[in-house]
């Protein structure tokens, strides 16, 4: 291990943050041009250009025959976007959630979850299951922009207020300048695709740690900070629904698209082990259902919420340290966590879920019932 892949990496990650960047601005102004309801640019157009770094990342990592760090990326980059980047979101500001990510998007992606899951049980994800994907998110982002231009007039106008209408006279509403926003990001994300993927690949050979550990942390992430960033922006300048929705949409984008074209450009397919068979791809699985009580209690992500998030990554990061490493305190960890912590923050957020539901749905009291 030398000094020029931890190069490799920080020029790839850098690379990939500033290409997602330029693809989001090019796209989204494109989208605007086109007809595209702002708030399905959001959820869309946003969310699928802050996944970009994980699209190219596997794919690279597919080509290159590292199919174990392309599905580690999509894997890890889910759990690390639900736990951490919502999670910091919430620790920011209490998280608004909209009823259709209740009703939709978040049913959604808890059953893409546990059909990715079941795809993977006999060890691959082949070129059929790469064609149901990739066709499940053409899918998807047809409804999408359909559902987008039924919208009225009054709702596109107000996210055009919040978000900013791109205004002729300035350089970035010329066509050309959009066009060559969209094909500068994709030029970037393909070069940090690389120097990134090599560079993880010769951390992980130096420090003797599999490449599916390496794409679980590092490499998930790295192509997260866009996610991250743009959700915590979003946070904090009050845009809640916004930080909410680029999570839900950058998930169901990584199991769809990210998952679907990196088993296509594979040769034979994505190779799932045995242990993100049964460990990893299940906690993804969790994370995602997990979304569902939180979300309805009372439509908000708060503060503590958010908080063990961010504590239940740190727990799974520390369990694939000690693991990766045989250290004898894992089975101690294992206990505490799976035997101790976890039941209890279930039925923490179970409790809290009930007593929500219950208080929202008892009738209201008539004011002129009551005795003066």
């Amino acid at each position: 291990m030398t000094l020029s892949a931890f190069l490799f990496l920080a020029l790839g990650l850098a690379f990939l943050v500033g290409g997602a960047e330029l693809l989001v601005r090019g796209a989204s102004r494109l989208a605007f041009r086109f007809g595209i309801s702002p708030l399905v640019v959001g959820l869309t157009v946003v969310a699928f250009g802050t996944s970009a770094p994980e699209l190219a990342v596997s794919i690279q990592a597919g080509l290159a025959g590292q199919s174990a760090l392309a599905i580690g990326n999509i894997v890890g980059s889910n759990i690390f976007n639900v736990l951490v980047v919502l999670g910091l979101s919430a620790l920011i500001t209490p998280l608004a959630v909209r009823q259709q990510l209740i009703r939709l998007d978040v049913p959604l992606l808890c059953g893409l979850s546990v059909t990715f899951w079941l795809m993977a049980l006999d060890g691959r994800i082949g070129m059929v299951e790469g064609l149901l994907l990739v066709g499940g998110v053409i899918a998807y982002t047809v409804w999408a922009i359909r559902e987008g231009r039924r919208e009225a007039k009054g709702v596109q106008d107000e996210y055009a207020r919040e978000f900013g209408a791109p205004a002729r006279a300035h350089w970035t509403g010329r066509l050309p300048v959009q066009l060559g926003l969209v094909a500068a990001g994709l030029a970037l994300l393909v070069l940090g695709a690389q120097w990134l993927v090599d560079g993880a690949v010769l951390i992980a050979r130096g420090l003797n740690v599999s490449e599916v550990v390496i794409g679980l942390t590092i490499v998930a992430a790295g192509t997260s900070l866009p996610e991250l960033v743009t959700s915590a922006v979003a946070a904090f300048h009050g845009e809640r629904d916004i930080a909410v929705g680029n999570v839900i949409g950058s998930c169901l984008f990584n199991i769809l698209a990210v998952a679907g074209f990196a088993s296509l450009v594979t040769s034979g397919g994505l190779i799932v082990s045995d242990t993100l068979i049964r460990f990893d791809l299940l906690v993804m699985v969790a994370v995602a259902l997990a979304c569902l009580p939180i979300f309805s209690t009372g439509q908000t992500i708060s503060r503590w919420e958010g908080g063990t998030f961010v504590l239940y990554y740190g727990a799974y990061v520390t369990y694939l340290v000690l693991s990766a490493t045989g250290n004898e305190a894992l089975s101690v960890f294992s206990w505490v966590v799976f035997g101790v912590v976890l039941p209890v923050t279930i039925v923490t957020w179970l409790w809290f879920w009930r007593t929500t539901r219950v208080a929202t749905s008892a009738p209201p009291v008539d004011p002129g019932s009551q005795a003066p």
